[in-house]
């Protein structure tokens, strides 16, 4: 299976841009996240661990997800989470682009690099990952997050698994996801300088708060769309 290659570049005011260049290997789904130099202190397992994290320290020294976002801190000190940026994004299959804030871009890398790093509470979205959209709306969350979620279930049933039709396990999931986003903004804390990425965790974790009591009323809301394919079945 071929590496494939994935890249945001900000597009800053003034002409200066900020690039991240990533290599997702398409077997385990994560990337090599290319850090130079010793890990900061912040990486660290035990710095602000996640109360639901598996891990012990023998398992790993540094958080899976704090060494993937080491790269990513730093590069925006001097810019603030409502700062205008042009964000371009490029995978094999894609170019999208959009007009944003910094808040946002970084939000969407941050969702991409949590869930290609080593954390075993993020595996369930390296499938996610693999189909990167940037930019996803809430309803397009929805959508791709209980369509994995399903094909999840199709793979453990032909492995002789109980399949779970109704969701309790994404609400599981996104609650786990919770706990996760608000260590990880401890870390993001003391480890920034300005407000732009510890919003960004912010605006992840807004997704994964709205998730259990979405996924009900949004799936009662596309019900329709599947109208024909029900009509003719």
């Amino acid at each position: 299976m071929q590496v494939l290659d994935i890249q945001y570049r900000f597009l800053l005011e003034g002409g200066q841009e900020e690039i991240f260049r990533f290599s997702l290997d398409p077997g385990k789904l994560e990337i090599d996240p290319g850090f130079k130099g010793e890990l900061p202190d912040w990486t660290y397992l035990g710095f602000h661990q996640c109360d639901n994290c598996p891990l012990e320290h023998q398992d790993a020294a540094r958080c899976p997800a704090a060494v993937n976002m080491a790269g990513l801190v730093g590069r925006f000190t001097e810019l603030l989470s409502h700062d205008r940026t042009t964000v371009v994004v490029s995978t094999c299959e894609r170019l999208v682009s959009m007009e944003t804030t910094i808040q946002r871009g970084i939000c969407s890398l941050m969702g991409l690099l949590m869930a290609t790093s080593r954390c075993p509470m993020t595996s369930f979205f390296k499938p996610m990952a693999r189909f990167h959209l940037p930019f996803a709306s809430t309803q397009e969350t929805i959508w791709r997050a209980t369509s994995t979620y399903l094909l999840a279930q199709y793979f453990k049933q032909q492995e002789g698994q109980d399949p779970d039709l109704l969701f309790e396990g994404l609400s599981r999931i996104y609650s786990d996801i919770q706990t996760v986003n608000l260590s990880f903004a401890k870390r993001l804390r003391a480890a920034c300088q300005n407000d732009s990425m510890v919003n960004g965790i912010i605006l992840l974790d807004m997704f994964a708060q709205s998730m259990p009591s979405a996924i009900e009323a949004s799936l009662d809301e596309i019900r329709h769309l599947f109208v024909p394919y029900l009509a003719h079945r």
